[in-house]
């Protein structure tokens, strides 16, 4: 199966209808894992939908493929995609990474400057991060908003987590920071205008050496 069979689109008031079987597939996709995830209602899902802050993948056929959608913590300083699912009998055609894009975007959209984060323990989701931009982080660099941390209380985790101070746990903290991308890229113009007005100065002294050695050869 491959991605053209799906359509990845910011989620409206026709998905709705979607909302309550994707927190069911939320769950036991965590209780398969042995993990714990945020609890979120069909009521808070649908909200997302509504507000714009969420991305569904549809097969063609019309049943629902993949979610994700995007909260905000700290005033609006971070944001968060969760909540990604795949639907079970989609999985492995690389729609987990397509919709993360998508979210990705979405959020870069709608919240240009806040910073992008996430907790995961698994491998194909920080590889799909790390694809993004985003580089592993401590935890003290992610929001401090005691309503985001609260939301770990439902992990099988949690009891780690408050042992540790909040300082780490079993996830690994992810983070795309917009004001250092930036930076990161004004520094790679700017190396690359030094290098070319290194070419420059070289070229004009090679330009003057020929000169030079040409009048020489005609004296």
């Amino acid at each position: 199966m491959q991605n053209q069979d799906f359509n990845i689109l910011v989620a409206e008031l026709q998905h709705v209808t979607f909302a309550e079987t994707i927190c069911d597939e939320m769950a036991e996709s965590a209780k398969a894992r042995g993990t714990g995830i945020a609890k979120r209602s069909p009521e808070y899902i649908s909200n997302k939908m509504l507000e714009g802050k969420a991305v569904i993948a549809l097969h063609k056929d019309g049943t629902w493929a993949g979610f994700c959608y995007i909260e905000t913590w700290g005033h609006g300083d971070f944001v968060a995609n969760s909540g990604l699912i795949v639907n079970p009998i989609y999985r492995k055609a690389g729609l987990a990474k397509a919709i993360k894009t998508k979210i990705f975007e979405l959020s870069r959209q709608k919240y240009e400057h806040s910073k992008i984060f996430g907790l995961t323990t698994g491998l194909a989701v920080m590889k799909i991060n790390s694809d993004l931009g985003y580089e592993p982080v401590t935890y003290s660099e992610l929001t401090q908003d005691e309503n985001f941390w609260k939301g770990c209380q439902s992990c099988v985790n949690y009891d780690i987590l408050m042992s540790k101070g909040r300082q780490n746990c079993m996830c690994t903290a992810m983070l795309y920071d917009p004001a250092e991308k930036k930076m990161e890229k004004e520094e790679h113009f700017e190396k690359i205008a030094k290098k070319a007005n290194l070419l420059k100065r070289i070229e004009a002294k090679i330009r003057s050496f020929t000169k030079i050695v040409s009048v020489g050869l005609t004296q």
